[in-house]
């Protein structure tokens, strides 16, 4: 498998801030003032569905190019929801998403049966979205046209 992409993070953390080096980017990842942090990034729950959102971008625009879709742009809105007791400790608690949710406006002339063909193939592709679903994460995802 000569054609592996590789992706690597460094950086330090203090407390509940990590420092990120991505490539040329710097990230910070902290918590909230009430969760013990800094509150001088997000969270690392919330990076994951920034993820989730900016991998279903970057596939739609790669799939729409494929597909010759005139995508001029999406809208999204990301919603997860945990129980905070398994990431506290609770053992009878999972400590990850109970259900994650996609809502997608798409920019876009074309029709809406062309954005359902869009949002198959993305979610079918997105590294990240596939991967809450081998995770067994309930997962659901609506695109609309704008």
């Amino acid at each position: 498998m000569t054609n592996m992409m590789k992706f690597q993070v460094t950086g330090t953390s203090n407390k509940m801030k990590s420092e990120l080096n991505i490539n040329k980017h710097a990230l910070t990842i902290d918590e909230p003032a009430n969760m013990g942090g800094t509150d001088l990034g997000p969270d690392p729950i919330s990076n994951l569905l920034a993820s989730l959102a900016g991998c279903e971008n970057v596939i739609a625009n790669l799939v729409a190019k494929e597909i010759k879709f005139n995508l001029q742009g999406i809208e999204f809105d990301m919603k997860g929801e945990l129980d905070p007791r398994g990431l506290m400790g609770q053992a009878d608690v999972q400590p990850f998403f109970n259900h994650v949710s996609v809502y997608a406006k798409v920019k876009t002339d074309e029709t809406q049966q062309r954005v359902d063909e869009l949002k198959e193939i993305v979610d079918a592709r997105c590294p990240v979205f596939t991967m809450f679903k081998a995770a067994g994460i309930p997962i659901e995802a609506t695109w609309v046209k704008a």
